[in-house]
This record gives structure tokens, C-alpha cells and sequence, in this order.
């Protein structure tokens, strides 16, 4: 025996609602999309990360930038993207900053987190991990230090790597902490 469904115009003892209606079936995913739409747009500039694009452009330090330390951070087994981070971020340096490189503005180092001779600049910048850090001096003493995710979502894109990299650390040595 086959079951009648309630929108069923067979069915005279259940009412039919809204959505049983031609009208009703069109306009209830336009409803649901609208819904789904205007939460998105609430929400959409609560997903900024402390310390990302969004944070404070105030200077972190009083004085002139004496020096900037670009560090890839490793672990004793490095995966291949741990690998090519490193190996970007070294190229990055000296393809575009070989005078700082050798005048001693700039540094850059790999640094292995679990090498005891390494221990002061592990716990310096507090790296546990893989990663890049980049760390700025002043001329007053001052010390500051950011971890850099933006650049995982850049391993895909050499060029596209190398340059946001360049822009980011020719900011810093400009004492420039918009980014």
C-alpha cells in the first residue's frame, strides 16, 4: 500500500503549508541562501588572527632598526615543506639583500630547535617548531619578534614567496610594522 504524502494534493485531511506550495519550494532555498549570506557577512571580519594583517601598525620599538634576523626554525626531521621554506627564505635573503647581508643589518640562520648550542635564540624567540621568524633591533636596546604563518600558504608560488618575503623584510629594516 502506497503512502500519501502530506503535500499530496490527495490528501485532504492534512493542511497544506507554505512549502508545500509551488511558491513555497522556490522561495525556501532563496531564503536559506539569504540567511547563510547575511551570516557570512557578519562574521567575516572576525577571523583575523592576533599579530596578523589586521594588528596594530604601531611600532613595537623606540628607536632606529640597527639589525633584522630572518630565522628558519627546524626540527630534527624536517618534512619537504619545512625543507623548501628554509630553502626559500634563504634564497629570498640573498638574491635581494646581499648588502645587509654583509654589512650585518641583516642575518639570516637555520636554526635546529633541538640543538643545545641554539638554546638562548630558541628561547629568544620561543619557537618550538618549523618555522620563520623574523626579528627586529633597535638602536635603543629594544627587541622585537613575529612569527610569520603567512609565508606556509606561499610554498606553492616561488616568485609569489620570494616577493612577499622581500616586501615584508624591507619593511622591517625600515623600521615599518605596518604588515
Amino acid at each position: 500500500m502506497k503512502t500519501k504524502q502530506p503535500c499530496s494534493p490527495d490528501a485532504p485531511r492534512v493542511p497544506r503549508g507554505p512549502a508545500c506550495s509551488i511558491t513555497g519550494r522556490k522561495v525556501l532555498p532563496l531564503v536559506a541562501l539569504a540567511v547563510l549570506l547575511a551570516f557570512t557577512a557578519l562574521f567575516a571580519g572576525c577571523t583575523a588572527a592576533p599579530g596578523g594583517a589586521d594588528a596594530a601598525t604601531i611600532s613595537p620599538l623606540n628607536g632606529t632598526v640597527t639589525k633584522v634576523e630572518v630565522i628558519h626554525f627546524t626540527a630534527p626531521n624536517q618534512c619537504y615543506s619545512c625543507v623548501v621554506l628554509g630553502d626559500y627564505a634563504e634564497e629570498t635573503v640573498k638574491t635581494h639583500f646581499p648588502g645587509e647581508l654583509g654589512s650585518g643589518k641583516l642575518v639570516f640562520d637555520h636554526v635546529d630547535v633541538a640543538d643545545p648550542e641554539k638554546k638562548e635564540i630558541v628561547e629568544r624567540y620561543g619557537a618550538t617548531g618549523s618555522s620563520l621568524w623574523i626579528g627586529t633591533y633597535d638602536d635603543q636596546g629594544g627587541f622585537s619578534k613575529e612569527e610569520d604563518t603567512r609565508v606556509w600558504y606561499k610554498l606553492n608560488d616561488k616568485p609569489g614567496f620570494m616577493q612577499y618575503l622581500k616586501t615584508l623584510i624591507g619593511m622591517r629594516l625600515a623600521g615599518d610594522f605596518s604588515q
